[in-house]
C-alpha cells in the first residue's frame, strides 16, 4: 500500500501551526461554550529526554483539546518544566556543570520532542520553576504563609551520609544506604522550615469527597490522612533523680507523665508494657543507670533506619527496657515502659500502649521478650473461640477481664472506659491524623532559596517583599560538606537585617520542589505578570483546572500539597475556589516489550525519537491511544505500531475516491447503509473522546475506516467528518488531507462534526418471529416499527401462517426491533 511520506508531511505541518500560533487561547469562546482549563502534569526536564509514558498522558489531553476547540471552547492547554531538582545538582557535583546549563538544554530538548509530537500546547505561557520570575512568586507565597502562621520552624530528623558529609532526600536512600557512596544513612535532628499542612486535615479529608478523581487515589489520600479517634490516655508513674550537695545526695521520686494515643480504648486492661519512640524526650530521663548503655546502643541502631524500614510489619521486632515502669490508669499495676523503633515520635505521641492479645505487632514483640499476653477481647456470640497461642485476636468482640466493664460490646466498652479515664482526668477523647506538617527545608543548592534572614539581634526576619526573587548565587561549590551549597557563598550573605539594618545572613535552606509544582497551575493563567503571581480576573475564568492527566504516584505528595495551598490561598483571600484539579485522571504505565517496567538497566526502553522517525509521529500517538484502556498499563508492542501506519495509510489514500456528490455504491444497496457508519462512528467518537476511551474511539474508526474502503468512490462531506475526527488523533495528517480535499483554513478551526439521529437507525433489522414460543422464521423491517405492522406482516409469511392455521390468537409478546411471539390455542 502506498504510504504518506511523515517526514515531509509532519514537520510541514508543525511549522506552519507555530508560525500561526496553534494552540493560543483565543480569548472567547462560541456558542455560549464556557472556556475549559486542560492540563497535564509538567514534567521534570531531565537529560535523557522525553519517555513514551509522556506521550501517551500529552496526547490523551491533546486529543481533548482539539476535540473542545472545534465544539467551540476556548481552552487553555499549557506546558512548562518542573525544573528545580537533585539530578541537574549531583550532575554539578560530578560534572562542574552549572545546573542551569544542564537544565537549560534539557528544556530546549523537551520542547523540541514535544512539537515533534504535533502538541497543541499554548507555548506562550510556557513557565520553568527555576527561572526567577517564577520563583519570585514562589518565594512570595512562603512569606505570605509565615506571615499567617501557616510557615514556621522546627526541630526533625534527616536522613544523614557520613560518607558525603551530606543530608539525602528520602528518594536517594537506597536500602538504608546513600545511593552514590553506600555509606549506611543515619538520622539526625536539625533546625528546619515547614508548612502547617495538618491545620487542613479535616477540610482537605472532606474536600476530596466532591472532586471527580479515581476511588484508588481517593483512598490514598484519606489514608494518608489518616483521621481517628481515639483516647490519649495517660501513663504516669515516679522516676529516681539525685538531688542535693555533693558528697550528700538522695535518691528523689519525681513523676513523669506519658500520653499515648489509642483507638482501642477497649482493650486497656490488655496492657502489659509500654512502648517509646527511641527519640521521644523522656527516654533519657526514664532510663536507668544499669539499662543506659543498652539504650543508647539500641538508639544508635534506630537512627540508621529508614521510617519505612522502621514500621514494616514483616520486620523483626527488637526494643530495650529502660528499667522504669508506669502505673496502668484503671488497676494501678506497674507497667514496664521500653524503646521501639517501630514507634515513631513524630506520629500521634510517640509512644504506644502494648497489648499483644489484640494488636499482632504487639503480639510478636511480646512473645519475644516474654511479656504476658492477656485476652479481654472474646468473638462475639456465635463466632468460634480464638487460639491465642498462635495469633493475635484483632477484631471487636465482647470485654472480658476488664473489672466492670467485662461483659460490654467492644463500642459500649469504649465509651465506658474513656468516659471512666476523663472522670479520673487520666485520659481524654481526642481526634488523631497520620498526616504531618509538610517538612519544606532542603539542605541544597538547586531550589528557590527561603526568603528569610538571621540576624543576632532581631533574630530571624522575613525577606522584604520588594526584595524578591532572592536570586540564587552562582559563586558556590557543588562538593558536599554537610552543609547546603549556599552557605558559604559570599554574594548570598551580602545582606543587611531588614528590622535593623545591621550585617545579617540569609536563610541557606532551598525549598522542596514540591512547593514549585503546587501553584504552576495558577501562574499559567497569567505567566508573564511581574506584579502579582495571576490577576484575579484571570484566575476567575479559568480556574479550577477541569481536567488533569498524570500518574497515580503524586497521589499523597504533588496533589496533597497543591490541594493545602489552593484552601490556604482561598482562606487568604486570593483564590475564589478550594479545590485546584476538579476531574483528575492518571495515565496507566507503558511496559517494556517484555512486559516489564522501562529502565536503562534493563536495556528495554522504547525512544520516541526514533518511533517518530520511523513511523510518524502520528502513529506513535495514534498507536499509544489504541493500546488499551489509558489508565491501564500495557506492553510495548512494536507489531502494534507497524498495524496502526498500516492503518493511516489505508486512509490517506481513500482520498483518492473523493467524489463532490453521493455514491450509490457507498449506499449499500440503497439503504444509506454506508453514510449511517459515518454518522454512527462520529457519535461513538464523540461520546468515547468525551470518556477519555480513546481505544474504543479509534476501534471505531477502524470499522468505518474499513466500511469506506469498499466503495468505489466515498462523498466528499461523508470522508470529511471523518477526517476530522481523525484529525484530533492524528493531526498532521489529519491536516494534510484537509488540505489536499482543497480547504485552505486549518482542519482544527473547523467546527466538530454532528451527527443526524436519524441516521443512527439501521435502515432494515431481522425480527425473529415464533408461534407459541418456537421460532417459525424471520422478516426484515425497520426497527422502529410498531407492534401492528410487525404482527401484521408476520401472519402473512407462509411458514408461519401454516403454523397459525386453524387456532385463535391468544396473546402477543413484542420486543421492538427484535422479536414477535405470537401465542396460539
Amino acid at each position: 500500500m502506498p504510504s504518506y511520506n511523515h517526514l515531509e508531511i509532519e514537520p510541514k505541518w508543525q511549522g506552519r501551526w507555530e508560525e500561526a500560533g496553534a494552540g493560543k487561547s483565543t480569548g472567547e469562546s462560541s456558542n455560549g461554550k464556557d472556556p475549559l482549563y486542560l492540563l497535564t502534569m509538567f514534567p521534570y526536564p531531565s537529560g535523557s529526554g522525553l519517555h513514551v509514558g509522556h506521550v501517551e498522558s500529552y496526547t490523551a489531553v491533546d486529543i481533548v483539546a482539539r476535540k473542545k476547540r472545534m465544539e467551540g471552547h476556548d481552552v487553555l492547554f499549557p506546558m512548562g518544566f518542573d525544573a528545580f531538582g537533585l539530578p541537574a545538582e549531583n550532575y554539578a557535583i560530578k560534572t562542574g556543570v552549572h545546573p542551569a546549563e544542564t537544565t537549560d538544554k534539557a528544556i530546549a530538548n523537551f520542547r523540541r520532542q514535544m512539537k515533534a509530537l504535533g502538541l497543541s500546547f499554548d507555548w506562550s505561557r510556557e513557565l520553568s520553576t527555576c527561572d526567577p520570575a517564577y520563583y519570585k512568586w514562589t518565594q512570595w507565597m512562603f512569606l505570605l504563609f509565615y506571615k499567617n502562621d501557616l510557615a514556621y520552624r522546627a526541630k526533625a530528623p534527616v536522613n544523614w551520609c557520613d560518607g558525603c558529609a551530606t543530608v539525602l532526600a528520602n528518594e536517594q536512600v537506597v536500602d538504608g544506604k546513600c545511593d552514590r557512596c553506600s555509606t549506611v544513612v543515619v538520622q539526625k535532628d536539625l533546625e528546619q522550615w515547614f508548612f502547617r499542612i495538618t491545620k487542613y486535615a479535616d477540610r482537605l479529608l472532606a474536600g476530596i469527597d466532591t472532586v471527580d478523581w479515581p476511588e484508588r487515589i481517593k483512598t490514598m489520600q484519606r489514608n494518608w490522612i489518616g483521621r481517628s479517634e481515639g483516647v490519649e490516655v495517660e501513663f504516669r508513674g515516679l522516676k529516681g533523680e539525685m538531688i542535693g550537695e555533693p558528697g550528700a545526695e538522695r535518691v528523689h521520686e519525681a513523676e513523669f507523665s506519658i500520653p499515648v494515643f489509642t483507638t482501642r480504648v477497649d482493650t486497656l486492661f490488655g496492657v502489659s508494657y509500654i512502648v517509646l519512640a527511641p527519640e521521644h524526650p523522656l527516654v533519657d530521663e526514664l532510663t536507668t543507670v544499669e539499662n543506659r548503655e543498652a539504650v543508647v546502643a539500641y538508639r544508635d541502631q534506630a537512627r540508621k533506619k529508614s521510617e519505612l524500614e522502621r514500621t514494616q510489619l514483616e520486620k523483626d521486632k527488637a526494643g530495650v527496657f529502660t528499667g522504669t515502669y508506669a502505673k496502668h490508669p484503671l488497676t494501678g499495676e506497674e507497667v514496664p515502659i521500653w524503646i521501639s523503633d517501630y514507634v515513631l515520635v513524630n506520629y500521634g505521641t510517640g509512644a504506644v500502649m502494648g497489648v499483644p492479645a489484640h494488636d499482632d505487632r504487639d503480639y510478636v514483640f511480646a512473645y519475644k521478650y516474654s511479656l504476658p499476653v492477656r485476652q479481654v477481647i472474646a468473638p462475639p456470640a456465635g463466632m468460634p473461640e480464638h487460639d491465642f497461642a498462635s495469633a493475635a485476636y484483632g477484631d471487636a468482640g465482647i470485654l472480658v477481664n476488664s473489672e466492670a466493664f467485662s461483659g460490654m460490646a467492644s463500642a459500649e466498652g469504649k465509651n465506658a472506659i474513656a468516659a471512666e479515664l476523663e472522670s479520673a482526668g487520666k485520659g481524654k477523647r481526642v481526634t488523631n491524623y497520620h498526616l504531618r506538617d509538610w517538612l519544606v527545608s532542603r539542605q541544597r543548592y538547586w531550589g528557590a532559596p527561603i526568603p528569610m534572614i538571621w540576624c543576632e539581634t532581631c533574630g530571624v526576619q522575613p525577606v522584604e517583599p520588594s526584595a524578591l526573587p532572592v536570586l540564587l548565587p552562582r559563586d558556590v561549590d557543588f562538593k558536599p560538606t554537610g552543609k547546603s551549597p549556599l552557605v558559604d557563598s559570599v554574594t548570598f550573605h551580602d545582606v543587611v537585617c531588614p528590622k535593623c539594618t545591621s550585617p545579617a545572613r540569609r536563610e541557606s535552606d532551598t525549598m522542596d520542589t514540591f512547593v514549585d509544582s503546587s501553584w504552576y497551575y495558577l501562574r499559567y493563567v497569567d505567566s508573564t505578570n511581574a506584579e502579582v503571581f495571576a490577576e484575579p480576573e484571570a484566575l476567575k475564568k479559568w480556574c479550577p483546572v477541569d481536567l488533569y492527566v498524570g500518574g497515580a504516584e503524586h497521589a499523597v505528595m504533588h496533589l496533597l500539597y497543591s490541594r493545602f495551598f489552593a484552601y490556604a490561598l482561598h482562606d487568604l483571600g486570593y483564590l475564589d475556589f478550594e479545590e485546584p484539579f476538579l476531574k483528575l485522571r492518571n495515565q496507566g504505565l507503558i511496559l517494556g516489550p517484555d512486559g516489564e517496567k522501562m529502565s536503562k538497566s534493563r536495556g528495554n526502553v522504547v525512544n520516541p525519537d526514533e518511533v517518530v522517525e520511523q513511523y510518524g509521529a502520528d502513529a506513535l500517538r495514534l498507536y499509544e491511544m489504541f493500546m488499551g484502556p489509558l489508565e491501564d498499563a500495557k506492553p510495548w508492542d512494536t507489531s502494534g505500531i507497524v498495524g496502526v501506519r498500516r492503518f493511516l495509510d489505508k486512509v490517506w489514500m481513500m482520498r483518492e475516491r473523493v467524489v463532490d456528490a453521493g455514491s450509490p455504491l457507498l449506499r449499500q444497496g440503497g439503504d444509506g447503509g454506508g453514510l449511517r457508519i459515518v454518522h454512527k462512528t462520529i457519535k461513538k467518537v464523540s461520546e468515547d473522546i468525551d470518556a477519555m476511551k480513546f481505544n474504543t474511539a479509534i476501534s471505531a474508526m477502524m470499522i468505518c475506516a474499513n466500511a469506506l474502503q469498499t466503495a468505489e468512490t466515498i462523498p466528499r462531506d461523508a470522508y470529511g467528518s471523518f477526517v476530522k475526527l481523525l484529525a484530533t488523533f492524528a493531526p498532521h495528517l489529519g491536516e494534510e488531507i484537509w488540505h489536499d480535499l482543497g480547504n485552505t483554513s486549518s482542519v482544527f478551526d473547523e467546527t466538530w462534526p454532528t451527527f443526524d439521529e436519524a441516521m443512527l437507525i439501521d435502515d432494515l433489522v431481522a425480527i425473529a418471529v415464533q408461534v407459541n414460543g418456537k421460532l417459525r422464521g424471520t422478516i426484515q423491517m425497520d426497527p422502529s416499527s410498531n407492534e401492528k405492522d410487525v404482527q401484521d406482516r408476520a401472519v402473512a409469511t407462509e411458514n408461519v401462517a401454516k403454523f397459525l392455521e386453524g387456532t385463535e390468537i391468544v396473546k402477543v409478546i413484542f420486543v421492538p426491533g427484535r422479536l414477535i411471539n405470537i401465542v396460539v390455542r
